[in-house]
């Protein structure tokens, strides 16, 4: 079993309100829930009407899989006609020893290169 995570920076620039941001961030969301099976919520500061980052989540049987579904769900930001990708980032992680139900042990933290914030700095840009 693999664990894929994933991360989006969008820029906002014609947002010029909360709504607006509101408006292009659920879009984005609710695409992603209805074509591929991940969840995604937001992580970031949310009143920063001109910003959103988004996080998103996956388990898959395959390395190969997870990856390719983080990365279309990644890219379909691409797609939003009122948002630029200012930043993107993946991960996909195999469920074994680093992993528990407990969450990463400490030797997972230095094994796998996560960063104290629990966030690796690889990008796939």
């Amino acid at each position: 079993m693999f664990v894929g995570i994933g991360r989006v920076v969008l820029r906002l620039p014609g947002a010029r309100s909360l709504k607006d941001r509101r408006r292009v961030v659920n879009g984005y969301k609710d695409r992603l829930k209805a074509r591929l099976s991940v969840s995604v919520a937001e992580v970031g500061e949310t009143e920063d009407h001109r910003t959103a980052t988004l996080g998103i989540a996956l388990v898959a049987r395959e390395a190969g899989e997870a990856d390719e579904l983080l990365a279309r769900a990644l890219n379909a930001a691409d797609q939003l006609a009122d948002a630029v990708v200012a930043e993107r980032s993946r991960r996909v992680l195999p469920w074994h020893s680093g992993l528990s139900e407990e969450g990463l042990s400490e030797e997972g933290w230095s094994e796998d290169g996560w960063s104290e914030d629990g966030w690796s700095e690889e990008t796939d840009e």
